[in-house]
């Protein structure tokens, strides 16, 4: 790269030697006249060492220009590193979506067979009922599977009939597509004994809510929304679901592990 496309070089050329005056041209060919056989030597490594200087200096140069020309960019964090919990986060009104369970999984918890779930939390549903009865304490199936269809018309068509804002609607439901029923693994349970308290918070008073709290996890249930869940669902004492296989632990504790990450927000009823 030659000096003049430099920046901040001259771009005018020397003057050429017709263009100086007389009198310093003569003094510039009176020393240009050897004095002694030293001289020519003298004058090569001045020389030498003045191409050497100008070499040096035409490096450093190249070098800065091209230093101004790649400037060092510095190296953008990886996916990995900038995705955080919040941009992750597909949550709709504080809950979850989950996958919608194949009706050829499920099978009855009710005599009349109209509540299912799938078939291992239906199996441990049922033991877990005959162990209460022994006991006198009488464990009610209020809802189990709802399909996300079912979940669309409570929903919606109970929002319109009611001339409910979605908001509102929010309030006491949870959208289609954002209910733990459809997994086939969670279930409403009452007392049998005291119906009154049915889908309410006093069930948290009852003998069944009493035995659930001491004996649920022998049969793998466990309570979806205690109170001060970071989820930031309202508390639902009815509102158990089952955690006994790699299946159901994967569909709820994958999502329980990522709630851990978020702040908690305010709270929202669970459907």
């Amino acid at each position: 790269m030659s000096n003049a496309s430099q920046p901040g070089k001259s771009q005018q050329d020397p003057p050429s030697f017709d263009d100086i005056p007389i009198a310093e041209r003569e003094t510039v060919v009176e020393l240009a006249k050897p004095k002694s056989q030293l001289l020519p030597w003298l004058w090569g490594l001045g020389g030498f060492g003045t191409i050497a200087l100008l070499s040096g200096g035409g490096w450093f140069a190249y070098q800065a220009a091209q230093t101004r020309s790649n400037p060092t960019v510095a190296a953008s964090p990886s996916p990995a590193a900038s995705l955080s919990p919040q941009s992750a986060d597909e949550r709709l009104l504080n809950h979850f979506a989950y996958p919608e369970a194949p009706k050829s999984e499920l099978e009855p918890i009710s005599a009349d067979g109209a509540m299912k779930m799938r078939s291992p939390a239906a199996r441990a549903f049922r033991e877990m009922a005959a162990a209460a009865s022994a006991e006198e304490v009488i464990l009610n199936p209020i809802s189990a599977f709802r399909s996300i269809s079912a979940q669309q018309q409570i929903y919606f068509e109970i929002k319109a009939e009611r001339s409910q804002t979605l908001q509102e609607r929010a309030l006491v439901s949870a959208p289609p597509g954002y209910s733990e029923h459809h997994t086939g693994y969670a279930i409403d349970i009452g007392d049998g004994n005291v119906p009154a308290t049915n889908l309410s918070p006093d069930f948290e008073k009852t003998p069944a809510f009493q035995w659930l709290s001491k004996n649920a996890t022998r049969f793998n249930f466990e309570l979806s929304f205690p109170k001060g869940n970071k989820q930031g669902v309202t508390y639902e004492p009815w509102h158990w679901r089952f955690v006994g296989d790699k299946a159901s632990l994967e569909t709820f504790y994958k999502s329980k592990e990522f709630q851990q990450q978020q702040a908690s927000p305010s709270p929202s009823p669970s459907p």
